[in-house]
């Protein structure tokens, strides 16, 4: 029992070390989704113009992903980099407006298919805009366009893995408080607040 215990508890302190950044990244940002403020987002675009683009044949005709990967070369030739957020499609005037974002810009893409030119729209955001991209990132939203960017893919799974060490440190916090003794009943007060105020919550939500 004392080996299982101290294995668990050395666990339990390093892998809640590790994640520690990415918990701050994800607390600190919700400050700023429920509070919807952001201290200098809003900042003056920058606008420029480009012409003679690769575009490949038939692009406007893919969907999801495949139409980002497409069109990753147009971005390159641009200077664009970043997660492609979207991509609407303009038939009667044959253009594609293209949203792309890295963590703290946002560009936007205005792309003419006939003439193979394009405007783009850049706009630099504050670290707290950043902080909330990453939050709401990746989503089950356009989950066939999502992950188009390799960075993207690599936070996916940073996000991923904080889910299942957090659900490691609650469940051995759990059973490293269970072991002493002395702290039982201060444990069980906790909990019973915390399951109170959760349910609580939820009732106050759904009635």
């Amino acid at each position: 029992m004392g080996r299982i215990y101290g294995v668990t508890r050395d666990l339990h302190l390093y892998s809640g070390l590790f994640i520690s950044p990415l918990v701050l990244v994800f607390a600190v940002s919700v400050f700023f989704l429920v509070h919807a403020r952001i201290p200098g987002a809003s900042k003056q675009p920058a606008i420029r113009a480009a012409g003679g683009l690769p575009i490949p044949s038939g692009v406007e005709l893919l969907t999801g992903r495949e139409q980002a990967t497409a069109l990753r070369g147009v971005l390159d030739r641009l200077g664009v980099r970043g997660e492609v957020g979207s991509i609407r499609g303009i038939p009667q005037e044959h253009r594609l407006a293209i949203s792309v974002t890295i963590p703290g810009r946002e560009t936007s893409v205005d792309l003419n298919l006939d003439t193979r030119s394009a405007v783009v729209t850049e706009r630099g955001d504050s670290i707290g805009s950043a902080l909330v991209y990453l939050h709401k990132m990746p989503g089950q939203h356009l989950a066939n366009l999502r992950g188009n960017w390799v960075y993207m893919r690599i936070w996916r799974w940073l996000a991923d893995g904080t889910v299942y060490l957090m659900l490691f440190l609650s469940v051995s916090g759990v059973y490293l408080w269970a072991v002493l003794r002395a702290e039982r009943r201060i444990g069980l007060a906790l909990i019973a607040a915390g399951a109170i105020s959760f349910f609580g919550t939820v009732y106050a939500l759904v009635r």
